[in-house]
């Protein structure tokens, strides 16, 4: 499989999510093994967020990548913050719970997880700051439409954003009409979410 280019690093395109995931403690080891195996058929990329399982989610993340048996530097680990927590104060404290949860010193991707009310200048800067400290090797967004992304683009420190996470698949397409031309000019990596929207039949059989 080819890989893909993502904030600096090339990386097997399929990735695994984690939402819904930490939610019952009796799936917990479940859910573990189901991350191992697919670590061990080649996928890179994990995406969590401080929001899935109340932090369950990264904790899980946490048992099936610990250092004994794979690699963190073969790894490529996503988190988002929640927009409340999107401030310049209280952003630091989200991405320390959630290096904490994760037992990392660092994420490859940190994300907006959606647009809220704090203000996108105070967020970025927020970012930038984390990211000058290490704790970070990049950042960027979720569920942002266009006219937003053009907005964080033109501010200051805006074009550092990395990538777009959007819900996308034979069912959701209607990115497909502005927001993935704009991010192909921006050459931005759009990162997909439910891509096979979790199972669902999408069309009539």
């Amino acid at each position: 499989m080819k890989k893909v280019k993502i904030a600096g690093r090339k990386v097997f395109p399929i990735g695994l999510g984690t939402s819904n995931m930490g939610d019952k403690a009796d799936k917990f080891e479940q859910e573990v093994e189901a991350i191992r195996v697919g670590l061990d058929n080649g996928v890179q990329v994990i995406d969590t967020a401080e929001m899935y399982g109340y932090g369950n989610a990264e904790r899980l993340v946490a048992q099936a990548i610990k250092p004994s048996d794979y690699s963190r530097e073969d790894l490529f680990l996503i988190s988002k913050v929640l927009p409340s927590n999107a401030s310049k104060k209280d952003l630091p404290i989200s991405l320390e719970n959630s290096l904490k949860r994760l037992n990392t010193d660092y994420l490859d991707l940190y994300l907006l997880h959606w647009k809220g009310n704090i203000p996108i200048e105070e967020t970025i800067e927020a970012l930038e700051k984390v990211k000058s400290q290490g704790k970070i090797k990049s950042w960027g967004v979720s569920n942002i439409d266009v006219d937003d992304l053009e907005k964080i683009i033109n501010l200051p420190d805006g074009i550092k954003c990395e990538a777009n996470q959007v819900r996308y698949n034979l069912g959701d397409r209607g990115i497909e009409f502005n927001l993935v031309p704009a991010m192909n000019k921006l050459e931005m990596p759009l990162i997909a979410y439910s891509p096979i929207a979790r199972g669902i039949a999408l069309v009539p059989i």
